[in-house]
């Protein structure tokens, strides 16, 4: 109650303090709106729902039946326009702003193409701006996240370059990225942190549901540094856009249908926006239910699914900014596999719940230096328990947790073009039942600033934040498992630099650099018992240390109409990486589960990435991706190979594909593989290579007023039976067999 009460009043004192007050002598400031059209550039007619994002602002819109859009409030400047529409080129535009565009309706144009990956760019009269620099920051949107689109959000990301899943079963998978995973890749949705236990343990899952994605974004380096120093392998945000940053010309939204056949499942989501005046409602309501999954040798006993993801939103837009509230309740019920060889041999039950309440608002400033202040704040009840199968609870996980933020972004100054600068505090609460893991909170503040240049042909980015943590048991004692438990405080600086150079034409060559910071979380520090859902009793170590890195990155990327090309290649070195080791000990109380225990060593990951998409015709394009991770503790205690390297680390891996486009239909043939891993972890096996082949089939058809989109996708269409080394339970059951799966979205 108390940190409720703390996160309210800091919320809304921070707003309040730069609202306008009714007796000031200085009038309110405000920004100017943006109103466009956006036509067909060969027949002049209005192009209708067109995703467009407004980049160094990051607020985004939809274009309503007559191709018309608009953005509030917008600060004086130049900006960055993405207009992205299955059937036209995604256009990059340079816009101005101001008191000679207020007013008015600007007209920009969309090319047919019969390819993705045809890219326009429009630059304005100041040349190129530092969003249309391919440095760090992905966006998954339109028909790529259509195509992709899976049962959970690992599953929607899993074929991306670098990316693979972490399993216990199909429904609690969680990316990992570049071999990195749990709390070194932070997950967040309409960018609040999601409030779930899904980085503690492989039977955790991530409570978001990706049929109500509008966007994926994904930040490395500098970018990444706003949310978090301990981001190493990215943030993954999640763009619902709950709360509407302006008001849209008509009321509209989405209805989605997705089924799959592999677990006989269904799933619907359902969004709708309405403006009363200056307001916005928004409603997002989601469910999907589904089986047991099927193999090629027989069905994965007890992994089934029924969720159910809601939320409601409401905005008001004033001259002098907007401010939100949204409350969102996720329900989820999903079963984990039976571990025949101990644990649990019928399979454990998971009951999850999470509620959240945020608020988030801007406000214009008149001031030399700074032009927008953001303010939010986020309150999350977590609560899930684990059902073993005679009907009693094994372990339960409440958490509670409270964030608050306020971010200014400002004008040039010295050499520097933009940049942000602002701080954030969090509050977590957490207590486990079923094991005696003391209850016990954390507090955590942190102060962060980005800062970014160009120079002609040089893009640079340059970003630190200071973070500090408190975690304490609610009990100081002495354990004969983890030993000391007690109080503990951490505090560090994570920095980071990116550097971009134009070598000609859309050739981008750059580098990253990244000091990393990390204080252990209070599952690293105070475990104490078992978790028979993840086959395992945990074992905390209270004198852990933080965890430090340095990480290193050079890349050469294009953005052409034909050619899109990323090679990349990476070192992330940790001198204190934190890690749960197997220590191959029978516990003494629960003999059927090995003691696993929190350490600390240093590791390297060091690997590649290459992905191509070419446009060959105006009907043909091929592509492919192929990544590639080594990750290694390194020492005088790891000698061998088989104990340096560590564990869950995804082989060589990629695939290749290729594309026939005619309009607004596709047809994308596609063979996955990943390579034997024959650098397995202690206490794993090898796992042997594999290839699966799919097929997807896109379609887009306006109908009336209504916009129809069909996905059609075929995955492991020859019932290929394989393992996949991420998943924990590889030595019992393969991948799933054949599925055919369909999304349908209707936007209205």
């Amino acid at each position: 109650m108390h940190a409720l009460v703390l996160n309210l009043v800091l919320f809304f004192g921070v707003s309040a303090s730069v609202m306008p007050a009714e007796a000031s002598v200085t009038a309110p400031v405000s920004g100017f709106d943006f109103r466009a059209q956006v036509t067909d550039v060969q027949t002049g007619e209005p192009v209708s729902y067109v995703y467009v994002h407004l980049d160094e602002l990051n607020r985004s819109a939809t274009t309503d039946r007559e191709g018309m859009f608009r953005f509030q409030n917008v600060p004086e400047g130049n900006y960055t326009l993405f207009l992205h529409r299955l059937g036209y080129r995604m256009t990059r535009t340079r816009i101005q702003v101001g008191a000679g565009t207020a007013g008015d309706v600007q007209l920009l144009q969309l090319e047919r193409t019969t390819l993705r990956g045809e890219d326009v760019i429009v630059s304005g009269s100041n040349g190129l701006g530092s969003s249309l620099v391919e440095h760090a920051s992905v966006k998954i949107k339109g028909n790529d996240l259509r195509r992709e689109m899976g049962m959970t959000l690992s599953q929607t990301l899993q074929n991306m370059a670098g990316f693979s899943e972490r399993s216990l079963g199909p429904a609690p998978g969680r990316p990992i990225i570049r071999g990195l995973g749990g709390e070194r890749v932070l997950i967040m949705q309409d960018g609040i942190a999601t409030g779930d236990v899904s980085t503690t343990a492989v039977d955790h899952a991530v409570t978001i549901e990706p049929l109500s994605a509008r966007e994926i974004q994904i930040a490395r380096g500098p970018a990444a540094l706003v949310f978090g120093g301990n981001a190493v392998g990215g943030i993954v945000n999640v763009v619902n856009n709950t709360i509407f940053t302006s008001v849209p010309t008509s009321s509209g939204g989405t209805i989605s249908l997705h089924g799959q056949s592999v677990n006989d499942q269904l799933g619907g989501s359902f969004q709708y926006h309405r403006p009363f005046e200056s307001s916005v409602l928004t409603l997002d309501l989601n469910a999907r239910v589904g089986q047991d999954f099927s193999t090629p040798t027989g069905s994965i006993t007890n992994t089934y699914i029924r969720t159910t993801s809601n939320s409601l939103g409401y905005s008001m837009v004033r001259p002098w900014g907007y401010a939100g509230l949204s409350a969102s309740l996720y329900l989820s019920g999903y079963g984990i596999p039976p571990d025949p060889q101990g644990g649990h041999p019928n399979g454990v039950d998971i009951e999850m719940i999470r509620f959240q309440l945020a608020g988030r608002g801007e406000r214009l400033l008149n001031h030399p230096h700074f032009y927008l202040l953001e303010t939010g704040f986020a309150l999350t009840p977590y609560f899930h328990r684990e059902i073993e199968s005679n009907g009693s609870v094994g372990t339960e996980f409440a958490q509670n947790t409270a964030s608050v933020f306020a971010r200014a972004r400002q004008r040039g100054f010295w050499i520097f073009d933009s940049g942000i600068i602002g701080a954030s505090a969090d509050f977590t609460d957490y207590q486990v039942a079923g094991s005696r893991t003391p209850d016990s909170r954390r507090i955590g503040t942190a102060i962060f600033a980005i800062q970014e240049f160009n120079a002609g042909p040089w893009h640079a980015e340059l970003g630190n934040r200071i973070e500090f943590s408190h975690a304490f048991p609610q009990e100081s004692r002495f354990s004969q498992v983890i030993g000391d438990i007690r109080p503990r405080t951490h505090a560090g600086l994570a920095s980071s630099v990116t550097g971009v150079y134009n070598l000609a034409g859309n050739f981008y060559v750059g580098s990253t650099l990244l000091y990393s910071y990390r204080s252990p979380s209070l599952e690293e520090l105070y475990s104490e018992g078992p978790h028979l859902a993840a086959f395992t009793f945990e074992i905390g170590n209270p004198d852990l240390d933080t965890e430090r890195g340095f990480s290193s990155e050079i890349f050469l990327r294009n953005r052409g109409r034909s050619l899109d090309l990323e090679l990349a290649a990476y070192r992330n070195y940790f001198w204190s990486y934190i890690y749960p080791q197997n220590t191959g000990r029978e516990n003494i109380r629960f003999p059927d589960l090995f003691d696993w225990r929190f350490e600390q060593t240093e590791a390297l990951f060091y690997g590649f990435e290459a992905s191509l998409n070419l446009r060959i015709s105006r009907l043909l394009g091929v592509g492919g991706n192929l990544s590639y991770t080594i990750a290694e503790r390194l020492g005088p205690d790891h000698e061998d190979q088989q104990t340096r390297n560590l564990p869950l680390i995804p082989p060589l891996s990629g695939s290749v594909f290729t594309e026939l486009r005619s309009g607004s239909f596709s047809v994308r043939p596609q063979l996955r593989f990943a390579a034997s891993q024959n650098r397995p972890g202690p206490f794993e096996t090898k796992t042997d290579g594999w290839y699966a082949f799919d097929i997807n089939l896109s379609w887009m058809r306006q109908f009336g007023e209504n916009l129809h989109s069909f996905s059609l996708n075929g995955q492991n269409l020859l019932n290929q039976e394989f393992f996949n080394h991420t998943s924990v339970v590889k030595e019992i059951f393969p991948e799933p067999g054949r599925n055919i799966s369909l999304l349908y979205r209707m936007y209205f």
